[in-house]
């Protein structure tokens, strides 16, 4: 199996440190607000990699965090009139409800920087005293950049171009302005713990590293996140803990595309965000994980107006096969369960060149063009590849569901009814299609027109369209 480095940057034989056993790590949300898509994708995409790494055999640990102090979490405490820690309490409870709703798993470890003050402080102290790090009288502790040489090997930049595009906290007792903060010292009023540089709270970059190390050791196999964390945060991880251990802290660094809204990189200040509880109100949980893993992880998503739609008709005209399927009293052999057996070898191909879903999901177009000639030819191979779909693609979080109550779900919520002879004509159409009965195809799609129906035709379907 490979698995594109970012450290690298190649794709590399996946070996890990100790063998059969996998150490795995993604950084997971700030709660300073609800859950949008752009976390729900990347809490998405580690549960695929880790539940694919249990499939082939690794034995996995896989530990998130949520950061639940910070300047943000502050703000809206002040912003709102509640305290930082019970504002935080709150927001975690309602991020793991919607992704309970999303069908994404917990992790094996979760990890809260509140609860690792005692960690972050003794990681600290040992950085000032392996002179890494130093204190300033005003109560605040910097990492000193200049004292790791190999900083910047992660985001291909140096320190004296560290600045190029990040803003920098200003302060008179930083050493170099592009010093950052492992320990901040408390304002009036913040929530804050005591130190041996009197009150404060960790500094963002600091927490990740410190989990770890509680949760792993010195070393782990894989760290994930958005794209969008490789500097300054990861590259302020990897100082910082390989300042402290002097050894190499992630053998593979791994991150998930962008999300962007109709070309536009999705922000709160474009007021383009799009929460997984707006999202989940609209569309199935199938069809927001369809959308979203058609692109390869690596790569930026557009959230267009049709994606998600699209997706939910994708999976409509998927799941009416698998129903249809499923009442049609087949009967699987042998020799249909080995030939169906290629659905699963062909995923894992796919997943073993880097998690590659889009591929994958690709290939349901083809599968489900020979079930539905198997199942006309009422063959049991229908039957067998059904099941093979299912068992495989559920670890994407698809085919999960009832099949007949899926489609009864979309078609209630669907539910502008569309007349039985239009219907049928648009059945014996397709069929046509099926048939490369072009002509009568064409015929048919007049005939549509004359009762005031627009056809659209996709790979696996059609939809209907009143004119």
């Amino acid at each position: 199996m490979k698995v594109y480095n970012s450290l690298t940057k190649r794709k590399e034989e996946f070996i890990p440190l100790n063998e059969g056993k996998v150490k795995m790590y993604a950084c997971g949300i700030t709660v300073s607000g609800e859950a949008h898509i752009g976390h729900g994708y990347q809490a998405l995409i580690y549960d695929i990699m880790r539940k694919y790494l249990q499939k082939i055999g690794y034995d996995v640990t896989y530990a998130r965090n949520y950061t639940d102090v910070d300047d943000k979490i502050i703000a809206k405490s002040n912003e709102t009139g509640i305290p930082a820690d019970v504002y935080a309490k709150n927001m975690i409870e309602n991020i793991n409800k919607v992704m309970a709703e999303l069908e994404v798993d917990d992790p094996d470890v979760w990890l809260k920087a509140t609860e690792n003050i005692e960690n972050i402080i003794d990681f600290v102290e040992t950085l000032i005293r392996k002179g890494h790090a130093y204190p300033t009288k005003n109560g605040d502790v910097y990492f000193d950049v200049r004292s790791f040489p190999a900083y910047g090997q992660l985001s291909n930049r140096n320190v004296d171009d560290a600045l190029d595009g990040v803003r920098v906290d200003n302060d008179d007792e930083k050493k170099n302005a592009y010093d950052f903060a492992l320990w901040k010292s408390a304002k009036a009023g913040e929530i804050s713990w005591n130190s041996p540089w009197g009150q404060g709270r960790p500094g963002w970059h600091i927490e990740c590293s410190a989990m770890n190390r509680e949760a792993f050791g010195e070393q782990i196999d894989l760290h994930g996140g958005g794209r969008d964390l490789i500097f300054p945060h990861h590259e302020n991880e990897i100082a910082q803990t390989e300042a402290l251990t002097g050894k190499r802290f992630v053998k593979y660094w791994t991150h998930n595309g962008l999300i962007k809204v109709n070309g536009q990189k999705m922000s709160k200040s474009l007021g383009n965000s799009l929460l997984l509880t707006d999202l989940l109100a609209k569309y199935s949980s199938d069809a927001i994980k369809f959308a979203l893993l058609q692109t390869n992880y690596r790569n930026d998503i557009n959230v267009t107006d049709d994606l998600f739609p699209d997706a939910e008709k994708h999976l409509y005209n998927f799941y009416s096969v698998l129903a249809e399927i499923e009442g049609a009293g087949l009967r699987v052999s042998e020799e249909n369960e080995q030939s169906a057996k290629k659905i699963d070898d062909e995923f894992n191909a796919c997943m073993n060149d880097d998690f590659n879903t889009a591929l994958a999901l690709g290939n349901l177009f083809g599968y489900f063009k020979e079930m539905k000639k198997a199942l006309l030819e009422k063959d049991g191979l229908a039957l067998a590849m059904a099941k093979q779909i299912k068992a495989t693609y559920s670890l994407l979080g698809i085919f999960k569901k009832s099949a007949k109550e899926y489609v009864e779900w979309y078609e209630s919520l669907n539910a502008e009814s569309i007349p039985e002879e239009v219907q049928s004509v648009a059945e014996e159409r397709w069929q046509a299609r099926l048939d490369k009965n072009w002509a009568k195809s064409d015929e048919l799609r007049a005939k549509l027109q004359e009762l005031g129906y627009a056809v659209k035709d996709s790979k696996t379907g059609y939809e209907l369209t009143k004119l």
